[in-house]
């Protein structure tokens, strides 16, 4: 195999909800309610949903800047390059990158529902909520049949609402929802509470996996505010080992044998030592825990490569110990619009791995697009021709277009203004000084 014969599906990208979001979804007071894109008195772009402001036009969504740029966070949309919210110039940065398929979890106002969760008029949230999904659904992945997995977002705040949106989603065509892998963040029971066994049954019942994206639920911890903030950077993906060990230990991996668990962004080198510690533990200290896994007479090992797939983008180590990890469990993705994305040559980035490996054609097809289709039940290849869809067929179709992949610089905000490291307080700053510039702006309105 070539690296133009790849056929990549990146299963974890974003979008920067366009504000126009609601526009053909939602008329008379319900589109008067929905989440707005506003504009503050510096020209500066913000969400604003029942009285929550969100200053983050676009989560370090840098994608398309020189490097120098890339700690200076977006404040308006023009500032984002358009295939971070205009659906037909991301199919184009898609192409250029050689991607042929991507699933995107929101950024701007819906990463796992969290604008929704937080609104205090919850029957409103949940018909504003359901707009979002149509909107993705329609909008956004039909735009392109074949081209992006759709993927739903839940009012987890609500039992009944929760599996009713489940069934409803399924009938459209969903087969993948995002889930909080800590729940109790936003004021829910545990994973392991009754509360979600009919949420649980839902999902299985409709064949959907659940998603698990970075940072929502466990955040990455830092050590101070004056620790370099490419410290955290680096330790990130090492924090949804929490996340997982915790989904590990559910009931209903036991009672739902098919349950599929995906992880998004969190790397896979960290993998293997984990089954072995959780094997380990359970061996050790098993009887006196009264595991479940010694009751039915499994290692947590076992379910770990049965129950979950892993995400990387790049992991040299990792994929030379796929063995351990499961080439059955592993999926590519590129995480645009961040800065950790690999664009334009994510085609490069992923051949210099594969490259130092002695992987076969199946495996790097296990790794690149088949396991993706098989954990997310998704078929490219229904609407498109696997010719059309390969590396180089994607950067043929750029090429004729002339897409623009030259670094541009945007402006934003600027987290250090001192020639000292950026530490995890300047960022944090960052946004809290946003934030309360922005409510005061409210007030004085």
């Amino acid at each position: 195999m070539q690296m133009n014969d790849m056929v990549l599906i990146s299963t974890d990208d974003h979008i920067c909800e366009p504000p126009n979001l609601f526009d053909n979804q939602l008329s008379g007071e319900l589109l008067a309610t929905a989440p707005k894109l506003k504009v503050d008195p510096r020209g500066k772009n913000y969400w604003e949903y029942q009285g929550q402001l969100k200053g983050s036009i676009g989560l370090n969504a840098v994608v398309g800047r020189p490097f120098e740029e890339y700690g200076m966070e977006p404040t308006a949309l023009e500032q984002l390059r358009d295939g971070c919210y205009d659906v037909h110039a991301r199919i184009d940065d898609m192409d250029v990158n050689g991607i042929a398929a991507s699933m995107c979890f929101g950024n701007s106002i819906a990463f796992d529902g969290q604008t929704f969760h937080k609104a205090p008029d919850k029957k409103l949230a949940l018909r504003h909520q359901q707009a979002y999904n149509d909107w993705h659904y329609e909008e956004w992945c039909m735009a392109y049949p074949g081209r992006f997995i759709p993927i739903g977002v839940l009012p987890t705040w609500d039992q009944q609402a929760t599996v009713d949106e489940i069934n409803r989603l399924g009938k459209k065509g969903f087969r993948v929802v995002q889930m909080n892998e800590n729940p109790t963040v936003q004021g829910l029971p545990s994973i392991h509470n009754d509360y979600w066994d009919p949420i649980y049954k839902a999902l299985v019942d409709n064949d959907m996996t659940i998603a698990l994206h970075i940072g929502s639920g466990n955040p990455a911890p830092h050590a101070s505010m004056e620790t370099p903030i490419e410290a955290w950077i680096s330790t990130m993906p090492l924090s949804v080992a929490q996340g997982v060990a915790d989904w590990l230990q559910l009931d209903e991996l036991f009672q739902y044998p098919d349950m599929r668990i995906i992880v998004s962004e969190g790397s896979i080198g960290w993998v293997p030592y984990l089954a072995e510690r959780a094997d380990f533990s359970n061996w050790r200290h098993g009887v006196w825990t009264k595991s479940r896994f010694q009751q039915n007479g499994m290692k947590p090992s076992d379910l770990l490569k049965k129950n979950f797939c892993h995400c990387f983008l790049w992991d040299p180590y990792g994929l030379k110990n796929l063995s351990e990890v499961g080439e059955d469990n592993v999926t590519y993705e590129v995480d645009y619009p961040h800065s950790d994305a690999v664009w334009p040559d994510a085609a490069e980035m992923l051949w210099q791995q594969i490259e130092g490996t002695n992987l076969t054609d199946e495996q790097i097809d296990k790794i690149t697009h088949k396991n993706a289709m098989n954990w997310l039940r998704f078929d490219p290849f229904e609407h498109n021709s696997r010719e059309s869809l390969t590396v180089g067929a994607c950067r043929a179709r750029a090429a004729a277009k002339g897409v623009d992949v030259s670094p541009k610089a945007s402006g934003g905000a600027v987290p250090l203004t001192e020639d000292r490291p950026v530490t995890s307080g300047d960022i944090m700053g960052m946004f809290a000084e946003h934030a309360e510039r922005r409510a005061k702006e409210k007030e004085m309105a």
